[in-house]
């Protein structure tokens, strides 16, 4: 049995609270709050504010306890709850790919400044996890013909699942880059946001990161940072159509050598653009 001395709508607000005060901000516990009663309760938070009083079910309020549980052994709420926000669209998370980042939501937000209006547009990501890069230009830029690749076969069942959900057309291959190629020819536009952090850095890493987001998709050896940037950009060479562009989520620290091995392969135009936080974190290359 679940022991909980206010089953009410309030007292298991309060509950929340209390048990993750220690934990989170105050801001961040009214949005957890929140977001744990309309997926977990159904409950939005006009009602539970207008009925403080309601009272809660049995099996309602263990689902609570328990995603409360998962939050204090640092596990994100995108996974506890099944599903992230991007783009304006929901997607699904889970343990086999990356939570979708806001600086990802920017990487696609210049292509389609760059494309839109444009048609019959050829499309690769590359490293594609969640499928939240090619859902997302696929809807946006209605008429482009989207692929995208993973090595992973579960982020694939997972990218595959977020397509069909967001009624986006998309073709899917699982492919290990740094050895193979989609088969696919004379692209507009290759986008990656490829394994960038290095190993001794794990360190740093937040807890909630390190512990349960797959590594494959997070880590690289630190004698290699730009591995997957150089072999990404020789097979941009020789598969982008000419004037293609090719585009890079990047880490912080290397935007400058990603652009430096972009001019050494032979592109030109090359831009680097900061996000929001001012952090150079987005590479995009024309091929000459």
């Amino acid at each position: 049995m679940v022991k909980l001395s206010d089953n009410t709508y309030a007292g298991v607000a309060n509950y929340i609270s209390k048990k993750l005060k220690d934990w989170f901000t105050e801001s961040e516990i009214n949005v957890l709050t929140n977001n744990l009663f309309e997926e977990k309760l159904t409950i939005d938070k006009t009602e539970r504010f207008l009925n403080p009083r309601n009272q809660v079910n049995e099996g309602a309020l263990l689902g609570v306890i328990r995603a409360v549980n998962r939050l204090l052994l640092n596990e994100p709420i995108d996974y506890i709850l099944g599903y992230s926000e991007f783009f304006g669209r929901r997607f699904r998370v889970n343990s086999d790919v990356l939570i979708p980042r806001p600086e990802t939501e920017e990487l696609c937000n210049w292509i389609i400044d760059d494309y839109k209006g444009k048609n019959k547009l050829d499309v690769l990501d590359i490293g594609t996890g969640s499928g939240c890069i090619p859902v997302t230009l696929a809807a946006e830029l209605p008429t482009t013909t989207v692929s995208a690749c993973d090595i992973s076969e579960e982020a694939l069942g997972v990218a595959k699942q977020n397509a069909a959900e967001n009624k986006a057309e998309v073709s899917f291959y699982q492919t290990d880059i740094l050895s193979d190629f989609p088969p696919i020819k004379s692209l507009d536009i290759i986008v990656s946001n490829p394994p960038y952090v290095l190993n001794s850095d794990k360190q740093e890493m937040e807890a909630k990161v390190l512990d349960f987001e797959p590594h494959i998709a997070l880590f690289v050896e630190d004698n290699d940072p730009l591995l997957f940037y150089r072999k990404i950009s020789e097979h941009a060479m020789e598969n982008l159509k000419p004037t293609g562009r090719l585009y890079f989520e990047v880490h912080e620290h290397y935007a400058d050598q990603v652009a430096e091995l972009l001019s050494l392969s032979g592109f030109s135009t090359i831009e680097i653009r900061e996000d929001a936080q001012g952090k150079e974190r987005m590479v995009r290359a024309l091929k000459a």
